[in-house]
């Protein structure tokens, strides 16, 4: 149970004792002034986390003709050299918040990103421009665990912090969409230089934000790393998710995509013997074999890869099938961003009349809806079948991901608030399986239907049908299986 809940309210925003008598403001859903501004704050920070990957995507065509890259696979690492340290250094970051602070670890993360979104503003080089881009991933892996860790602390379960979920799982989907978006309008209208500008502007606000943040009571009860399990750890998922990475394009079964994955399912074993005997473990085995924590975090996965690899075949229906251009495939996800921002402002409500068990179980449900429906978007435009599937399934999706982070979250004590709050992010970035899956499908499902010719747009559009079928069917028995495994063991 974190500090809120056995703290009179006004502690987690100031560190010091306040009167019982304004225990019924914090528990209703209302915010103060003080919580508005670490609402803000956090919610802006995730924000740019999210806006990030999509905005950069969006613009590497530029960048690679602008810089000199010389070929597209080098020129993807743009994107792959963001992700590898954000998704590997989630679970170092995550305790490294609890033995140094979670705030004062949010601070540096924003400084951090930053300062190198202004240098990847400037850069002149390949090589400069993919160094500036691991700087702004190490810095999203301690932003991310830290953001959701200081969000729990600040707002005790409850209305406020289903409602505080609620709202930052609409921003982190929407800062996505908008990402597709403005990197389409800002690299059209200007340069790809000026996505990195927009970066710097927002994080100069949530490290504004973050400076000004109310102090936060901490247990502290961290003492020392566990540099076993961090090095276990950090180098286990990142072959893991570079494996995942590139596999869907060169292949799982070649030497450079399966080595990495079997490389680092061995070494994320060899991570879990360790945490055994260790006193204080990275990540402490009493938590990650809790139901809430372990289903919580493979629904994560679900809804974040599917819905990622639908989007990526979206994007490809679009542009390869009805003929858009990128400008138009972004204007294009704005249902789904309206979606989005809709579900996150009701979230709360639903949480707290049905609780995040069933609203888990219902917006997976939602999302394999909307995905399976996407069967029926035809070769040519027919923008309400495009924008109600679309919109539905970015609906269920926002649902999935606050409900089951909110079920992870709950209950667990303010010492582990940080490696939770690690835990809770690091679905988001293991979701690329999500995207090779899904494209894989998608390809070999073309490929057949091609057969020895080459493919037309008809046999294009059948594999994309499969991928997006499949995405569908995952989803939904993902759904199903929520009840399952969950509702006896937290039946709020």
């Amino acid at each position: 149970m974190a500090v809120t809940e056995s703290s009179p309210p006004d502690t987690t925003l100031t560190g010091a004792a306040s009167a019982p008598a304004a225990a019924p403001v914090t528990d209703g859903a209302v915010f103060a002034p003080r919580e508005w501004l670490v609402l803000i704050t956090l919610c802006c920070a995730t924000f740019m986390c999210g806006l990030d990957f999509s905005i950069v995507t969006v613009a590497l065509p530029e960048i690679g003709s602008g810089l000199g890259f010389s070929s597209a696979g080098t020129l993807q690492w743009v994107a792959t050299a963001s992700l590898l340290p954000s998704a590997s250094l989630l679970p170092l970051f995550a305790r490294v918040a609890d033995l140094i602070g979670r705030k004062r670890l949010f601070t540096i993360g924003v400084a951090v990103f930053t300062l190198f979104s202004v240098g990847a503003a400037f850069a002149n080089s390949p090589g400069v421009l993919i160094a500036t881009r691991i700087g702004q991933g190490t810095a999203a892996a301690m932003i991310a665990p830290s953001a959701i860790a200081l969000m729990t602390g600040y707002f005790a379960e409850g209305p406020k912090r289903a409602r505080a979920l609620g709202l930052n799982g609409a921003v982190m989907s929407l800062g996505f969409v908008l990402g597709a978006l403005g990197g389409g309008v800002i690299t059209s209208g200007f340069s790809w230089r000026w996505t990195m500008v927009a970066l710097c502007v927002m994080g100069v606000v949530a490290l504004a934000g973050a400076l000004a943040l109310p102090s936060i009571r901490e247990s502290g009860a961290a003492k020392r790393m566990d540099i076993p399990g961090a090095i276990l750890a950090t180098l286990g998922l990142f072959g893991l998710v570079y494996g995942i990475s590139t596999g869907g394009d060169e292949g799982w079964t070649r030497p450079a995509s399966l080595g990495p994955i079997v490389g680092g399912v061995l070494l994320l074993v060899a991570f879990l013997l360790v945490e055994r005997r260790h006193p204080e473990p990275l990540v402490p085995l009493s938590v990650l074999n809790r139901p809430t924590v372990k289903w919580s975090g493979l629904f994560g996965v679900i809804t974040f890869g599917m819905c990622a690899g639908t989007t990526v075949l979206l994007s490809l229906y679009m542009q390869d099938v009805l003929g858009f251009t990128a400008l138009q495939a972004g204007l294009s996800y704005l249902g789904e961003g309206a979606a989005a921002m809709l579900g996150g402002l009701y979230v709360a409500k639903l949480l707290t009349r049905f609780g995040g068990v069933r609203v888990l179980t219902a917006g997976l449900l939602i999302q394999g809806v909307g995905t399976v429906a996407m069967f029926t978007l035809p070769v040519s435009v027919n923008l309400t079948a495009l924008l109600v599937t679309s919109s539905v399934m970015g609906l269920g999706h926002v649902f999935s991901v606050v409900s089951f982070i909110t079920v992870m979250t709950s209950g667990v004590s303010e010492e582990d608030q940080g490696v939770v709050g690690g835990l809770s992010q690091l679905p988001q970035y293991v979701a690329a399986i999500g995207v090779s899956g899904l494209s894989a499908i998608a390809a070999a499902r073309t490929n057949a239907l091609a057969g020895s010719g080459d493919a037309t747009v008809a046999d294009t559009l059948g594999g994309l049908h499969a991928g997006m079928v499949t995405a569908g069917i995952v989803a939904l028995a993902g759904g199903l299986l929520v009840g399952a495994v969950l509702r006896k063991r937290n039946p709020a």
